[in-house]
């Protein structure tokens, strides 16, 4: 083969290799266009369901603070009814202590009255005459009569009086027992009630941590598109880039075989021979209480810790019964009695001297703002308000605006 026509087929197979990249652009941008198109459409999808979740979310936090704070309403409720109830119990039992020794005394009385009657009859109609030729004198036979008589309707008057006093006690221990029977019906519909509302609440926590992870993955999801979003348009940009380039390389070859069939055979040679190779593109709970802390029970996160949820404490979490007292850990003034996102029922204590007390997801909260109050006073009661998974009471010591360690505190009290 001659050197000539040696450079003519070399000329030609870089013809062909520059006209066979346009087909392979045309496939792999073709599939990466569409595959382009469908992201972004998800993307689209993901983004109107993520807005449409976060209003969702939104609302639903605000049914969870409507139902947190209605089991709070609830549990003062039924914690008044209760306590009127031993209030009412007492005022019954000092009642039928008083109409016990009130029996006792009318029936003292009776028999004295009895007696008198006996005395009476058996002297007979003739009494008074006898009484009258027994004594000496008749001013003494007088008043003897006298003081009979007196005596006789004194207890007779006497024995009145203590038994309308008696009608009076056993009347009032009616109302009683008929105000108590009505607290037992008051208290039973409570009870009922709270433990609907608890299951309420309890539902409405697990939509909101239901609303939240789907959330979150609508979120991640949308990010995960983006990205990959990005990456494509990326990579069609270089393919676009490489069919330009593969486009001028193919006019270069065609232009540079024209002039070589135009010019003389060395110089043709030559120039194919100088003619560059395409390049291919290449994861036992301690237990707390007594002495100063706020409630008993197991402590799921110390200071410092991991709470249920991820976050890192700033407090403790203290497992206990749902309904179990939550007291001061010192002397102070309540600032702050309602619910809060994030914390549920929540009560804030000022101790003074920069130093303050946080008590949340709580259930019912029994002091209100600006109450005062003494280390070991109840001031709520435990719950699981705020979307907390359990009945928990998260505690916070605070000074100077700024989360401490409590648990020397606690322990030193």
């Amino acid at each position: 083969m001659t050197h000539a026509a040696r450079a003519l087929q070399t000329g030609a197979a870089l013809l062909l290799a520059a006209c066979a990249a346009v087909p392979a652009w045309g496939q792999t941008g073709s599939d990466t266009q569409r595959r382009l198109e469908s992201v972004r459409k998800e993307l689209r999808e993901v983004a109107a369901d993520r807005r449409r979740l976060e209003g969702q979310r939104g609302e639903a936090a605000r049914e969870l603070r409507a139902a947190d704070e209605q089991v709070a309403r609830s549990a003062r409720q039924l914690e008044a009814t209760e306590a009127e109830l031993e209030r009412q119990q007492a005022a019954l039992a000092g009642l039928a202590a008083s109409r016990d020794a009130l029996r006792v005394t009318m029936s003292a009385q009776r028999a004295e009255l009895r007696a008198l009657l006996r005395a009476s009859y058996t002297a007979g109609e003739a009494a008074p005459l006898k009484l009258l030729l027994a004594q000496d004198q008749v001013a003494d036979a007088s008043r003897a009569l006298t003081y009979q008589r007196y005596l006789q309707r004194h207890r007779a008057a006497r024995i009145a009086a203590l038994g309308e006093e008696l009608s009076g006690l056993e009347a009032l221990e009616r109302e009683i027992v008929a105000r108590q029977e009505e607290l037992e019906r008051t208290r039973a519909g409570q009870r009922t009630q709270f433990a609907a509302l608890e299951r309420d609440r309890d539902a409405r926590a697990q939509a909101v941590t239901q609303l939240e992870k789907r959330y979150r993955d609508r979120n991640q999801r949308e990010q995960a598109l983006g990205r990959d979003a990005k990456s494509l348009e990326r990579l069609l940009a270089r393919l676009r880039a490489a069919a330009a380039k593969a486009e001028a390389e193919r006019k270069a070859a065609a232009a540079r075989e024209a002039r070589r069939q135009a010019a003389p055979a060395d110089g043709g040679a030559s120039g194919a021979a100088r003619r560059p190779q395409p390049q291919v593109a290449r994861a036992t709970p301690l237990q707390v209480g007594g002495l100063g802390w706020p409630a008993s029970g197991a402590l799921l996160a110390g200071f410092g810790g991991r709470m249920p949820d991820g976050r890192s404490s700033q407090g403790v979490l203290i497992g206990a019964a749902a309904g179990s007292p939550v007291r001061a850990v010192a002397d102070g003034t309540v600032v702050f009695a309602e619910w809060m996102t994030g914390y549920g029922m929540i009560l804030i204590v000022d101790h003074g001297d920069g130093a303050m007390s946080l008590y949340a997801h709580c259930d019912a909260l029994l002091k209100g703002a600006g109450a005062a109050v003494r280390r070991g006073d109840a001031v709520a009661t435990v719950g699981s308000s705020g979307g907390q998974g359990r009945p928990a009471l998260y505690f916070e010591l605070r000074r100077d605006g700024k989360p401490v360690n409590p648990t020397g505190f606690l322990q030193r009290r």
